[in-house]
């Protein structure tokens, strides 16, 4: 039993169809952090990677928020700013538009569905918060 609840919630979450309410602020703990876990740390867990991050829950927020991209001018999340933030431009396909360079991500994987795009999008318009 524990093994189909787990399997469920991982579906659902993978899908985004346990996004949050769009009346609440979107939470880096409760919202941003798991998909990152599930969908990013995969590949960025020691930060030796390719684009110099670990997104395993503990290191992040502080690897994400104010830091420049080693692959762009931009920063990897300027809080309030999405179109100014590279993850964003990352995750949505667009960033070699926005100056910067390599594959869309998640790598080797299917792209995030819309709504959690929708969902880090609102994060960042948000202010980018550590809650």
């Amino acid at each position: 039993m524990t093994r189909i609840l787990l399997a469920l919630t991982t579906a659902l979450l993978t899908t985004g169809a346990l996004a949050t309410d769009d009346n609440q602020p979107a939470s880096f703990a409760r919202d941003i952090a798991p998909l990152l876990k599930q969908r990013c740390a995969v590949c960025h867990i020691t930060g030796q990677e390719p684009g110099l991050m670990s997104l395993v829950p503990a290191k992040a927020y502080a690897n994400l928020v104010g830091p420049i991209s080693v692959q762009s001018k931009l920063q990897r999340v300027e809080p309030g700013k999405p179109e100014q933030s590279y993850l964003y431009h990352k995750l949505t396909g667009s960033h070699l538009e926005a100056g910067g360079e390599g594959l869309q991500m998640p790598f080797a994987a299917p792209p995030l569905p819309q709504t959690q795009l929708d969902l880090i999008r609102r994060w960042i318009e948000e202010g980018a918060l550590d809650n």
